[in-house]
Protein backbone atom coordinates (compact mmCIF):
# COMPACT_ATOMS: atom_id res chain seq x y z
CA UNK A 1 0.00 0.00 0.00
CA UNK A 2 1.29 3.47 -0.89
CA UNK A 3 1.56 6.37 1.52
CA UNK A 4 -1.59 8.23 2.47
CA UNK A 5 -0.06 11.70 2.87
CA UNK A 6 2.63 13.64 1.01
CA UNK A 7 3.57 16.77 2.96
CA UNK A 8 5.28 19.35 0.73
CA UNK A 9 7.49 22.01 2.33
CA UNK A 10 9.06 24.75 0.16
CA UNK A 11 12.29 26.13 1.60
CA UNK A 12 14.56 29.10 1.13
CA UNK A 13 17.25 29.26 3.84
CA UNK A 14 15.21 27.69 6.64
CA UNK A 15 18.04 25.95 8.50
CA UNK A 16 16.92 27.46 11.82
CA UNK A 17 13.39 26.06 11.55
CA UNK A 18 13.24 22.98 9.32
CA UNK A 19 14.30 20.42 11.96
CA UNK A 20 11.42 21.33 14.29
CA UNK A 21 8.96 21.20 11.40
CA UNK A 22 10.12 17.75 10.28
CA UNK A 23 10.10 16.45 13.87
CA UNK A 24 6.47 17.52 14.30
CA UNK A 25 5.53 15.74 11.07
CA UNK A 26 7.40 12.57 11.99
CA UNK A 27 5.41 12.50 15.24
CA UNK A 28 2.07 12.37 13.39
CA UNK A 29 -0.36 9.69 14.54
CA UNK A 30 -1.24 8.29 11.11
CA UNK A 31 -1.53 4.61 10.23
CA UNK A 32 -1.28 4.75 6.45
CA UNK A 33 2.04 6.53 6.21
CA UNK A 34 3.37 10.00 5.52
CA UNK A 35 6.21 11.16 3.27
CA UNK A 36 7.91 14.52 3.83
CA UNK A 37 9.11 16.32 0.72
CA UNK A 38 11.35 19.35 1.21
CA UNK A 39 11.83 21.56 -1.85
CA UNK A 40 15.17 23.35 -1.95
CA UNK A 41 14.33 26.64 -3.68
CA UNK A 42 17.87 28.03 -4.09
CA UNK A 43 18.93 27.64 -0.45
CA UNK A 44 22.43 28.84 0.39
CA UNK A 45 22.46 27.47 3.94
CA UNK A 46 22.24 23.97 5.44
CA UNK A 47 18.47 23.53 4.99
CA UNK A 48 18.70 20.70 2.46
CA UNK A 49 21.42 18.84 4.36
CA UNK A 50 19.48 19.03 7.63
CA UNK A 51 16.26 17.84 5.99
CA UNK A 52 18.02 14.94 4.28
CA UNK A 53 19.77 13.89 7.47
CA UNK A 54 16.38 13.71 9.21
CA UNK A 55 14.94 11.40 6.57
CA UNK A 56 12.99 13.83 4.41
CA UNK A 57 13.03 13.56 0.62
CA UNK A 58 14.77 16.64 -0.80
CA UNK A 59 14.11 17.88 -4.34
CA UNK A 60 15.35 21.03 -6.05
CA UNK A 61 13.47 23.81 -7.83
CA UNK A 62 15.60 26.56 -9.38
CA UNK A 63 12.76 28.85 -10.41
CA UNK A 64 12.29 31.27 -7.56
CA UNK A 65 8.91 31.51 -5.92
CA UNK A 66 6.69 29.60 -3.57
CA UNK A 67 4.25 28.41 -6.25
CA UNK A 68 7.02 26.94 -8.40
CA UNK A 69 8.48 25.23 -5.33
CA UNK A 70 5.16 23.78 -4.21
CA UNK A 71 4.41 22.55 -7.72
CA UNK A 72 7.77 20.78 -7.88
CA UNK A 73 7.11 19.10 -4.55
CA UNK A 74 3.65 17.98 -5.61
CA UNK A 75 5.08 16.48 -8.80
CA UNK A 76 7.63 14.53 -6.76
CA UNK A 77 5.04 13.23 -4.31
CA UNK A 78 3.29 9.86 -4.32
CA UNK A 79 0.63 10.13 -1.62
CA UNK A 80 -3.13 10.01 -2.05
CA UNK A 81 -3.38 13.35 -0.24
CA UNK A 82 -1.07 16.26 -1.09
CA UNK A 83 -0.53 18.49 1.93
CA UNK A 84 0.77 22.06 1.83
CA UNK A 85 2.95 22.97 4.82
CA UNK A 86 5.61 25.57 5.67
CA UNK A 87 9.18 25.27 6.89
CA UNK A 88 8.77 27.57 9.90
CA UNK A 89 5.60 25.85 11.12
CA UNK A 90 4.93 22.97 13.49
CA UNK A 91 1.93 20.66 13.73
CA UNK A 92 0.05 18.89 16.52
CA UNK A 93 0.46 15.07 16.58
CA UNK A 94 -3.16 14.51 15.50
CA UNK A 95 -3.09 17.08 12.67
CA UNK A 96 -2.99 14.57 9.81
CA UNK A 97 -5.32 12.19 11.63
CA UNK A 98 -8.01 14.88 11.79
CA UNK A 99 -7.51 15.57 8.10
CA UNK A 100 -7.81 11.84 7.35
CA UNK A 101 -11.15 11.60 9.14
CA UNK A 102 -12.51 14.69 7.38
CA UNK A 103 -11.79 13.09 4.00
CA UNK A 104 -13.10 9.69 5.08
CA UNK A 105 -16.40 11.20 6.23
CA UNK A 106 -17.39 12.51 2.78
CA UNK A 107 -16.14 11.42 -0.65
CA UNK A 108 -17.24 14.78 -2.07
CA UNK A 109 -14.58 16.60 -0.04
CA UNK A 110 -11.67 17.61 -2.29
CA UNK A 111 -9.72 19.64 0.27
CA UNK A 112 -9.46 20.08 4.03
CA UNK A 113 -8.03 23.30 5.44
CA UNK A 114 -7.49 24.79 8.87
CA UNK A 115 -6.40 27.97 10.64
CA UNK A 116 -2.91 29.22 11.38
CA UNK A 117 -1.80 30.47 14.77
CA UNK A 118 1.40 32.35 15.50
CA UNK A 119 3.41 30.73 18.27
CA UNK A 120 5.59 33.80 18.84
CA UNK A 121 5.97 37.38 17.66
CA UNK A 122 4.04 40.52 18.67
CA UNK A 123 0.70 40.25 20.46
CA UNK A 124 -1.13 42.15 17.72
CA UNK A 125 -0.05 39.53 15.19
CA UNK A 126 -1.31 36.63 17.25
CA UNK A 127 -4.60 38.43 17.84
CA UNK A 128 -4.88 39.28 14.13
CA UNK A 129 -4.51 35.62 13.13
CA UNK A 130 -7.12 34.47 15.63
CA UNK A 131 -9.60 37.14 14.51
CA UNK A 132 -8.98 36.43 10.83
CA UNK A 133 -9.67 32.72 11.13
CA UNK A 134 -12.57 33.30 13.50
CA UNK A 135 -14.16 35.28 10.66
CA UNK A 136 -13.26 32.55 8.15
CA UNK A 137 -14.87 29.99 10.46
CA UNK A 138 -17.99 32.11 10.97
CA UNK A 139 -18.41 32.62 7.23
CA UNK A 140 -17.97 28.87 6.71
CA UNK A 141 -20.65 28.02 9.26
CA UNK A 142 -23.08 30.52 7.72
CA UNK A 143 -22.46 29.78 4.03
CA UNK A 144 -20.67 26.45 3.82
CA UNK A 145 -17.92 28.13 1.80
CA UNK A 146 -14.27 28.80 2.62
CA UNK A 147 -13.18 32.31 1.66
CA UNK A 148 -9.53 32.21 2.71
CA UNK A 149 -6.88 29.56 3.35
CA UNK A 150 -3.34 29.59 4.70
CA UNK A 151 -0.72 27.66 2.73
CA UNK A 152 0.56 26.29 6.03
CA UNK A 153 -2.54 24.11 6.36
CA UNK A 154 -4.08 22.74 3.14
CA UNK A 155 -4.68 19.09 2.26
CA UNK A 156 -5.97 18.05 -1.19
CA UNK A 157 -7.00 14.79 -2.81
CA UNK A 158 -4.48 14.00 -5.54
CA UNK A 159 -7.18 13.26 -8.11
CA UNK A 160 -8.66 16.74 -7.55
CA UNK A 161 -5.39 18.66 -7.18
CA UNK A 162 -5.52 21.51 -9.76
CA UNK A 163 -1.81 22.34 -9.62
CA UNK A 164 -0.20 25.69 -8.83
CA UNK A 165 -0.01 28.59 -11.28
CA UNK A 166 3.75 29.17 -11.39
CA UNK A 167 3.24 32.66 -12.84
CA UNK A 168 2.05 33.67 -9.38
CA UNK A 169 3.94 34.28 -6.15
CA UNK A 170 2.28 35.29 -2.86
CA UNK A 171 -1.42 34.53 -2.96
CA UNK A 172 -0.98 31.94 -5.68
CA UNK A 173 -0.62 29.11 -3.18
CA UNK A 174 -3.62 30.36 -1.21
CA UNK A 175 -6.19 32.56 -2.99
CA UNK A 176 -5.72 31.14 -6.48
CA UNK A 177 -5.47 27.56 -5.28
CA UNK A 178 -8.65 27.94 -3.21
CA UNK A 179 -10.49 29.46 -6.17
CA UNK A 180 -9.71 26.43 -8.33
CA UNK A 181 -10.26 23.86 -5.58
CA UNK A 182 -13.79 25.14 -5.03
CA UNK A 183 -14.51 24.38 -8.68
CA UNK A 184 -13.50 20.77 -8.05
CA UNK A 185 -15.83 20.12 -5.13
CA UNK A 186 -16.32 20.70 -1.43
CA UNK A 187 -13.63 22.40 0.68
CA UNK A 188 -13.91 21.77 4.44
CA UNK A 189 -12.64 24.20 7.08
CA UNK A 190 -11.70 22.56 10.40
CA UNK A 191 -11.25 25.31 12.97
CA UNK A 192 -10.06 22.76 15.57
CA UNK A 193 -6.97 21.76 13.57
CA UNK A 194 -4.49 24.67 13.43
CA UNK A 195 -0.93 24.98 12.24
CA UNK A 196 1.54 26.81 14.50
CA UNK A 197 3.71 29.21 12.54
CA UNK A 198 6.59 31.52 13.35
CA UNK A 199 5.64 35.16 13.81
CA UNK A 200 9.07 36.38 12.66
CA UNK A 201 7.73 38.36 9.70
CA UNK A 202 5.43 40.33 11.99
CA UNK A 203 8.36 41.85 13.88
CA UNK A 204 8.66 44.48 11.16
CA UNK A 205 5.58 46.09 12.64
CA UNK A 206 1.89 46.54 11.99
CA UNK A 207 2.24 49.31 9.38
CA UNK A 208 4.81 47.45 7.28
CA UNK A 209 2.85 44.20 7.36
CA UNK A 210 -0.50 45.80 6.53
CA UNK A 211 0.64 48.18 3.78
CA UNK A 212 3.70 46.48 2.31
CA UNK A 213 3.43 42.76 2.99
CA UNK A 214 -0.36 42.40 2.71
CA UNK A 215 -1.44 45.12 0.27
CA UNK A 216 1.54 45.15 -2.09
CA UNK A 217 3.50 41.88 -1.95
CA UNK A 218 0.35 39.81 -1.44
CA UNK A 219 -2.84 41.36 -2.85
CA UNK A 220 -1.39 43.70 -5.46
CA UNK A 221 1.17 41.18 -6.73
CA UNK A 222 -1.52 38.50 -6.93
CA UNK A 223 -3.93 40.74 -8.88
CA UNK A 224 -1.30 42.07 -11.29
CA UNK A 225 0.28 38.70 -11.99
CA UNK A 226 -3.11 37.12 -12.61
CA UNK A 227 -4.20 40.03 -14.81
CA UNK A 228 -1.17 39.88 -17.07
CA UNK A 229 -0.55 36.14 -16.89
CA UNK A 230 3.08 36.56 -15.90
CA UNK A 231 5.20 37.87 -13.04
CA UNK A 232 4.84 41.64 -13.06
CA UNK A 233 5.75 41.85 -9.39
CA UNK A 234 7.99 39.15 -7.98
CA UNK A 235 8.05 37.55 -4.55
CA UNK A 236 8.38 39.53 -1.37
CA UNK A 237 11.96 39.87 -0.11
CA UNK A 238 12.82 36.98 2.20
CA UNK A 239 12.86 37.91 5.87
CA UNK A 240 16.25 36.21 6.13
CA UNK A 241 17.78 38.97 3.96
CA UNK A 242 19.22 42.20 5.32
CA UNK A 243 17.09 45.20 6.23
CA UNK A 244 18.90 47.15 3.54
CA UNK A 245 17.21 45.00 0.89
CA UNK A 246 13.85 45.69 2.52
CA UNK A 247 14.53 49.44 2.53
CA UNK A 248 14.96 49.39 -1.26
CA UNK A 249 11.43 48.04 -1.57
CA UNK A 250 10.13 50.81 0.68
CA UNK A 251 11.52 53.39 -1.78
CA UNK A 252 9.54 52.04 -4.71
CA UNK A 253 6.43 51.05 -2.82
CA UNK A 254 4.54 54.30 -3.31
CA UNK A 255 4.95 54.40 -7.07
CA UNK A 256 4.14 50.70 -7.43
CA UNK A 257 0.95 50.86 -5.39
CA UNK A 258 -0.42 54.12 -6.76
CA UNK A 259 0.21 53.52 -10.44
CA UNK A 260 -0.79 49.86 -10.41
CA UNK A 261 -4.02 50.39 -8.50
CA UNK A 262 -5.02 53.09 -10.99
CA UNK A 263 -4.08 50.92 -13.95
CA UNK A 264 -5.90 47.74 -12.98
CA UNK A 265 -9.50 48.97 -13.53
CA UNK A 266 -8.77 50.62 -16.85
CA UNK A 267 -6.80 47.64 -18.11
CA UNK A 268 -9.59 45.29 -17.14
CA UNK A 269 -12.23 47.41 -18.89
CA UNK A 270 -10.29 48.03 -22.07
CA UNK A 271 -8.88 44.52 -22.29
CA UNK A 272 -5.45 45.90 -23.09
CA UNK A 273 -2.52 47.62 -21.42
CA UNK A 274 -1.45 51.08 -22.51
CA UNK A 275 2.04 51.86 -23.78
CA UNK A 276 2.49 54.12 -20.77
CA UNK A 277 1.75 51.28 -18.41
CA UNK A 278 4.19 48.99 -20.22
CA UNK A 279 6.87 51.64 -19.67
CA UNK A 280 5.91 51.81 -16.01
CA UNK A 281 6.29 48.06 -15.60
CA UNK A 282 9.72 48.11 -17.22
CA UNK A 283 10.75 50.85 -14.80
CA UNK A 284 9.52 48.88 -11.78
CA UNK A 285 11.28 45.68 -12.84
CA UNK A 286 14.50 47.60 -13.36
CA UNK A 287 14.15 49.24 -9.93
CA UNK A 288 13.23 46.10 -8.06
CA UNK A 289 15.98 43.91 -9.54
CA UNK A 290 15.77 40.17 -9.04
CA UNK A 291 12.79 38.54 -7.39
CA UNK A 292 13.05 37.62 -3.74
CA UNK A 293 11.34 34.73 -2.05
CA UNK A 294 8.69 34.56 0.55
Amino acid sequence: MGVRFSVVIPCFNEADYIAATIASLQAQQVVDGCEIIVVDNNCTDATAAIAQSLGATVVTERERGVCAARQRGAQASGGEIIVSADADTTYDPDWLDKIHHAFAADDRVVAVVGPCRYKDGPHWGRLYARLLFALVGLAYRLTGRVFYVTATNIAMRRDHFPGYDTNLTQGGDELDLLRRLRRQGRVVFDRSNPSHSSGRRLTRGLVYNMFVTLLVHYLLAYLLNRLFGRRVLGSAPAFRTSRRAGTRHWRIIGSVAAAALLAIPSAAQAGRVSDTYHSFLRHIRASAGQDGHR
